[in-house]
């Protein structure tokens, strides 16, 4: 059985890892204790959504990243799990771009325009 908890506590944890922060300096900014906040990572207890936006406030992550780095975890999981149902068949990974952050300054919004083909999305300053 997947477990979105494990899976979403993973997630938290490369986010702070990749940061070089601590479970102490996380649960401080994000006012949780570091115990609660160790659990949530290891999977053992169920973040509300007002504790997740206080953990990706204090990692400076949007929730919407955190979640598509969840489903894209909760996608390879099932794969695996069908693959290991019927081993037998082939299993492909479905594709799906990635959305990479783009700041734009010093140009008026009126002279930005996005385009969102299907494989990616460019920002283009005319």
């Amino acid at each position: 059985m997947i477990l979105l908890r494990r899976l979403l506590g993973d997630v938290l944890r490369r986010q702070r890892q990749r940061q070089g922060r601590t479970l102490r300096e996380v649960s401080s900014s994000a006012r949780v204790s570091l115990g609660y906040l160790s659990e949530v990572e290891r999977g053992q207890k169920e973040a509300s959504s007002e504790l997740l936006s206080a953990i990706c406030d204090a990692l400076d992550v949007r929730m919407s990243e955190l979640m598509r780095e969840v489903s894209d975890e909760l996608a390879l999981a099932e794969l695996a799990a069908s693959a290991a149902a019927v081993p037998s068949e082939p299993v492909t990974a479905p594709v799906r771009p990635m959305l990479n952050s783009v700041s734009v300054t010093g140009v008026p919004p009126e002279r930005v325009t996005i385009k969102a083909p299907a494989e990616a999305v460019d920002v283009v300053a005319a």
